[in-house]
């Protein structure tokens, strides 16, 4: 359950602003780094389902992390996994503005509802 706080403040950026540049660094490393040279490239090297176990292990941690109720933890797994993801979502050609779109077509919509129009 949230406490209700957060370690935000008036100086933290917007996130869409840090997945923007996390997004953009990603594709530039797809596109013309090396596998020697950059992690983002040798992964993607290795193929999709190489990033998608990572993308699973960074899960885990982040479970683990939130289970043992590690606020600093919890907030380094989910970076690493939200980073994992971008890696993820950029080499099967998504973007964080699919997501976007798809949070947007979901919203004000009941989780169940949505759920249901899935299964159909």
């Amino acid at each position: 359950m949230s406490s209700g706080t957060t370690s935000l403040t008036p100086d933290t950026p917007p996130i869409g602003a840090a997945l923007s540049r996390l997004e953009a660094t990603v594709r530039e490393r797809l596109d013309s780094g090396t596998a020697a040279s950059s992690y983002v490239a040798s992964l993607a090297a290795k193929g999709p389902a190489k990033i998608a176990q990572k993308l699973g292990e960074e899960a885990v941690e982040t479970v683990i992390a939130a289970l043992a109720e590690d606020r600093a933890a919890l907030a380094g797994e989910a970076t690493d996994l939200v980073f994992h993801l971008t890696v993820l979502l950029a080499e099967r050609g998504l973007g964080w503005d699919a997501i976007a779109a798809e949070l947007d077509r979901r919203d004000g919509v009941s989780g169940h509802a949505e759920k249901a129009a899935r299964q159909s």
